[in-house]
């Protein structure tokens, strides 16, 4: 709950300068949106076709980090290390869930920053010292996770080590 208030939090200013910036140009401001609502559309029925389709953005974004993003690549060997010293030292379900947690929150970070930085690169694409800036906070922000991952992971795997040499 807490994850979802402070990503709600860190997105309304981005959508907003988006926003402006489409309405600025005399444009909609969700016209780029295949799907985007217009005021005088009906809202459609659920429709599990819909919801496959919105899975399916969200697997390309995914993909995307991962193509692009070299860090994505260093957490996802951290993520394996993590699963593998996990199995190795037995470790326990509720270790488990700190762990899951703590990758999670570094990934969703990542994914984060990078849709950040792209969204920053449309708005401004030549050099601004305030977008630097703004890229460098979303940046801090997948160092400051990964941190605290990392303090996760070694309060869960230090007493498995200690008690086993």
């Amino acid at each position: 709950m807490i994850c979802c208030a402070l990503l709600a939090a860190l997105l309304a200013p981005l959508i907003w300068l988006l926003r402006h910036l489409r309405r600025s140009e005399g444009g909609d401001a969700l016209a780029w949106r295949p799907y985007a609502e217009k005021p005088s559309e009906k809202r459609t029925a659920f429709s599990p076709r819909a919801r496959l389709k919105s899975f399916s953005y969200a697997f390309e974004g995914v993909a995307f980090m991962m193509r692009t993003q070299h860090n994505a690549w260093l957490h996802a060997g951290a993520t394996l290390a993590v699963i593998a010293a996990g199995a190795a030292l037995n470790a326990r379900a509720e270790d488990w869930r700190w762990l899951i947690a703590a990758t999670t929150f570094v990934w969703v970070a990542e994914a984060m920053n990078t849709a950040f930085e792209h969204v920053c690169n449309v708005v401004s694409p030549q050099y601004s010292p305030a977008v630097k800036k703004a890229k460098d906070v979303a940046a801090g922000a997948v160092l400051l996770a990964s941190i605290g991952a990392a303090a996760i992971g070694a309060s869960v795997f230090v007493p498995y080590l200690v008690e086993k040499f």
